[in-house]
């Protein structure tokens, strides 16, 4: 036997270190040759680590969430003295998968796109930086250990719902998960849990008085989540504007379309109107939808609307991007947005999905509160905050009438848009919204 040292590869893009978030094997541990050894995280993507050998994992080079060097010590495995001397001193390239998990911005009390879960509901809003990662290859299939035994096959749960098994101590590969493909949801573990008398935190109920406490680490997505929020917030001078939206015509018309178009052309959700009021106020306003690289003191003003969409995923939030969203139309619009969701909560979404907004929509659908203070997706100036529609009395020509009311409470940065185009920009959104006709005329 002899010790084979596997060093953390060059996944390119100029990745200088790489964060642990998950161990799959343990010392001790048979792998077999492509089984997957551990899931890192860079600035752009996680990717999953396979072993270029087959042996009996001797040592892991590193902790959970700690940070690696690439060309550091990844892990050492035993193998037999063939195995060794044939063995690659590094994963090849074509064996590195990596998914999609983008970095991350920021709603402080608006996390996310709730709406989007309605319309296709979410939390704060995450930043996706405009660089992306070249294609990957995808990895090959795993072959059969030197024992005859085939590698387990994973199941798919992401790294928040993974660190919640261990800590109800249930087996995923126990679960049969009811998202896509089988992946593993925090409602599976709900269910396990009550299933066998567990207590979890959306299940427990007043019980004996308790002191206990426990220590969750913050890795992965979460801590690019926390990064992201604390550098948006330390960078931008943030001012939000609420405007109260009488909504009653654009419910009332979106209630119409869906009738009369709904079954050919797909029903349309509220947001897909706010979506289309927000890019087509754009225009008269290209000051909001900018992004502004405060290290150089430039500010670069977009024709095109890429639009970010705060999306809740098992992860954390994401924010996909709609692209070229000033070409299409409500229908259209509305399919993109729902796509782009489920592709997010999905891990589906490609990196151009999830990198280059220019403005970004973050909404909590009929969990949206009054008003929130979203928090902008550094480097972009404006979001726009949607919080629920309700149904109240407004005094409208003298008399008291039950209308569907809604606010929008938005965010600027205040180095580069005043409080008086911002308020136009919004009254500008609030005016079509109203009036829904002029979502539709030029």
């Amino acid at each position: 036997m002899s010790l084979h040292t596997v060093r953390m590869p060059d996944i390119g893009e100029g990745i200088a270190e790489v964060e642990v978030v998950e161990w799959r094997v343990k010392p001790g541990d048979p792998v077999a040759e492509d089984q997957i050894l551990c899931d890192v995280m860079t600035d752009k993507a996680a990717v999953e680590i396979p072993s270029p050998v087959a042996g009996r994992v001797a040592e892991l080079g590193g902790e959970i969430g700690q940070m690696l060097a690439v060309g550091s010590v990844l892990i050492r495995i035993e193998v037999d003295d063939t195995a060794a001397a044939t063995a690659p001193a590094l994963p090849p390239e074509s064996r590195i998968e990596a998914r999609a998990a983008p970095p991350v911005a920021p709603t402080a009390a608006t996390p996310g796109a709730a709406a989007v879960a309605a319309s296709v509901p979410a939390s704060v809003p995450v930043v996706a930086t405009s660089a992306a990662l070249a294609p990957t290859k995808a990895a090959p299939p795993r072959r059969a250990s030197s024992t005859g035994a085939s590698p387990s096959v994973r199941t798919l749960a992401a790294p928040a719902v993974r660190m919640r098994a261990r800590a109800l101590g249930i087996d995923l590969a126990a679960l049969k998960g009811s998202g896509p493909e089988g992946r593993v949801l925090h409602a599976d573990l709900d269910a396990m849990a009550l299933g066998r008398g567990t207590r979890t935190p959306a299940s427990a109920t007043a019980s004996a008085a308790t002191e206990a406490t426990r220590e969750v680490k913050v890795i992965g997505l979460r801590r690019k989540i926390a990064q992201k929020m604390q550098e948006s917030k330390r960078r931008i001078p943030h001012f939000t504007y609420v405007e109260e939206v009488d909504v009653t015509e654009m419910v009332a018309l979106r209630d119409e379309l869906n009738r009369e178009h709904g079954a050919a052309r797909g029903e349309l959700s509220p947001l897909a109107f706010i979506v289309r009021a927000v890019v087509r106020a754009v225009a008269a306003f290209p000051q909001v939808n900018a992004r502004f690289d405060d290290d150089s003191g430039v500010l670069t003003l977009h024709d095109a609307v890429h639009l970010g969409v705060a999306t809740q995923t098992d992860g954390g939030l994401m924010v996909p991007v709609l692209r070229q969203a000033q070409t299409l139309d409500l229908w259209a619009m509305s399919a993109a947005i729902a796509r782009i969701a489920a592709a997010a909560r999905a891990g589906k979404a490609t990196r151009e999905e999830l990198a280059g907004s220019t403005i970004t929509v973050t909404s909590l659908g009929k969990l949206g509160g009054i008003v929130s203070t979203p928090v902008i997706n550094h480097p972009e100036v404006a979001i726009v905050g949607v919080n629920r529609i309700v149904a109240r009395p407004v005094v409208r020509d003298g008399a008291v009438q039950v209308r569907q009311m809604m606010n929008l409470s938005s965010s600027f940065d205040h180095r580069v848009v005043d409080g008086a185009l911002a308020a136009a920009y919004i009254q500008r959104v609030r005016r079509m919204l109203e009036h829904p006709a002029l979502l539709f005329t030029d």
